[in-house]
């Protein structure tokens, strides 16, 4: 990846690691579908006004609302609905370590449904440096709790791998020449409308209490900044550097929320977060490939 791209995926780290403490607070007064559904619908509305000061069209064709379609329940439906009922059962730290398998998944899916995105010693390598030095830096405490909530924690496994096929499914979008932008606007929409109607009949929000300023002030972070700015990057990031690169963004998120703790919180940061994002690095080195390429010896000149 370039520089910039590099630069955007730390960005976009840095917004979806706000994500898990958004939807903590949240959590507390909402249930889960509608937390995901005001996410989706109010991050839709933002990209659609968005869109049209730009004079940008969403396309209409069959064929791009299947894939709008497809990539909501892909990308927002199955695993932000798995995702926040996780948190209802198990901690946060060790739903950041589950959902850091995700580039694992993406590596196998991507080997399997791609034709330039191939599995390589040097690419499962970092994979595996990569999330050794989440689970290290999430610490001990969150890996004994591993063994509670066993449902929670397969729906967040069976998430990551839903962003997996994402990550490769939304690679279509540049080969079909949709803008970034109008891609990340047609997703949210589309799921909007999946989820909608199940929040009406289950939820039945006329029901609830209104929220706090707290949970409203989460719920706007969550819907603009984690979700709607989020996309944006997403897809950038995907038509250009790949399925497999952009999957590292998971490797990246708990750092982002443990650097976000630390200046924004005052809390300590400990010899094990520096150790865990050494092999962070090291795992992404790996991935990028260049570290490899250091390695390898130079030919004599003829």
């Amino acid at each position: 990846m370039t520089a910039f791209e590099w630069g955007l995926l730390l960005l976009l780290s840095f917004l979806w690691g706000g994500s898990f403490f958004f939807v903590g607070v949240a959590v507390k007064e909402l249930p889960p579908l509608t937390i995901v559904v005001l996410r989706v619908a109010l991050a839709a509305l933002m990209l659609h006004i968005v869109i049209r000061m730009m004079g940008i069209h969403l396309p209409r064709t069959r064929e791009a609302w299947f894939a709008f379609f497809s990539m909501g329940l892909l990308n927002n439906a199955i695993p932000f609905g798995l995702i926040v009922w996780g948190q209802t059962q198990i901690a946060s730290g060790v739903a950041s370590i589950l959902n850091a398998t995700t580039p694992l998944f993406t590596v196998v899916v991507a080997h399997y449904l791609t034709a330039d995105e191939k599995m390589s010693g040097g690419r499962l390598f970092g994979v595996m440096a990569g999330f050794s030095g989440v689970a290290f830096m999430i610490g001990g405490t969150a890996m004994n709790a591993l063994g509670l909530g066993v449902l929670a924690q397969i729906g967040i496994l069976v998430a990551a791998l839903s962003y997996a096929f994402a990550s490769v499914f939304g690679r279509r979008f540049h080969t079909m020449g949709i803008a970034p932008l109008a891609t990340a606007t047609g997703q949210v929409t589309a799921s909007s409308l999946m989820l909608l109607p199940l929040m009406l009949i289950f939820d039945r929000p006329w029901t609830l209490s209104w929220p706090s300023a707290n949970v409203v002030a989460a719920m706007i972070g969550l819907a603009l900044l984690s979700t709607a700015l989020a996309y944006i990057l997403y897809f950038r990031i995907l038509a250009t550097a790949g399925a497999t690169n952009l999957a590292l963004v998971t490797f990246l998120i708990p750092v982002s929320a443990i650097l976000l703790g630390v200046l924004m919180l005052g809390e300590k940061l400990e010899s094990r977060h520096v150790v865990g994002m050494g092999l962070i690095a090291i795992g992404l080195a790996a991935v990028d490939g260049r570290i490899w390429r250091m390695l390898k010896p130079k030919s004599a000149p003829a």
